[in-house]
């Protein structure tokens, strides 16, 4: 099974229709953040993390002011999802500048350990510091690796998150088939990522949002116009909801379902390992 770009056959563009970009297990190969066409998947996740060194200091802010504060929701519709009647060990993959992992430790008491995860390195520093400023340290362990070859130990982990981030891995099927490894046999895993409305008018009003208000807004704050072009191109082009339930089930996970955010424009998907 291939994941298939996300499309619309009605939507808005600007001058020449772009050609289709080659895809792989999870959609694009060739999208990279440094503007380099066709790059390996290594090199691609090296220029993602690259980038978001770049972006790590204003990445939150920007993130509460181009979702209109909705990402708070969003992460607290996960937080909440978690059992809350047993003592829990967490892994938060792409853990970013901490936002989702913040919102897990402060909606889950039970959560007794916690790991964040991110390939890039300011990131991780900026999260550091915000769990400091919590009062988290003593129950979080943050680390820089790779989400699709994490290197921890098989079977550790209750609970596996991932918010905003499986998209920009070079491999989505491998980060998902991580996950599954890494997971307690009844453990769950739960990945928000943005996603296209199903409503036609909706999604034309929200592609035009993200190829033109995006880029320009995080330009403005960020001063790196290159990062969030390269961000609104892979939501555009990420997989379809049903291909990557399809795509959780092949890499062993059962009882997958897919909740949609905000009239599609974000979806949790949640799935378990027997």
């Amino acid at each position: 099974m291939q994941c298939k770009p996300s499309s619309d056959p009605g939507a808005i563009t600007s001058g020449p229709r772009p050609t289709k970009p080659r895809t792989n297990w999870f959609g694009p190969a060739a999208l990279s953040p440094d503007g380099e066409a066709g790059a390996r998947p290594g090199a691609n996740w090296c220029a993602v993390g690259r980038m978001f060194d770049r972006i790590a200091p204003t990445y939150s802010l920007l993130n509460h002011i181009l979702s209109f504060g909705l990402d708070f929701s969003w992460r607290r519709t996960l937080a909440d999802a978690l059992d809350k009647d047993r003592e829990l060990k967490v892994l938060d993959l792409a853990t970013g500048a901490g936002d989702l992992l913040i919102s897990l430790l402060r909606r889950n008491p039970n959560i007794a350990k916690a790991v964040g995860l991110d390939i890039s390195e300011n990131m991780v520093t900026v999260c550091r510091k915000k769990i400091a400023a919590y009062k988290f340290a003593g129950r979080v362990t943050l680390m820089r690796a790779d989400a699709a070859c994490t290197g921890l130990p098989d079977e550790s982990f209750d609970v596996v998150t991932m918010g905003f981030g499986i998209r920009n891995t070079p491999d989505v099927f491998n980060t998902l088939t991580e996950i599954h490894r890494i997971l307690k046999p009844g453990g769950t895993a739960f990945i928000l990522e943005f996603s296209l409305p199903p409503n036609r008018i909706l999604r034309r009003i929200y592609l035009v949002y993200l190829r033109y208000f995006v880029p320009l807004i995080g330009c403005l704050i960020s001063h790196d116009r290159t990062a969030y072009r390269y961000l609104n191109k892979t939501i555009e082009s990420f997989c379809r909801i049903e291909d990557f339930c399809d795509l959780m089930r092949k890499a062993g996970f059962s009882g997958v379902r897919a909740e949609p955010l905000t009239f599609g424009v974000v979806s949790l998907y949640r799935g378990t390992r027997l």
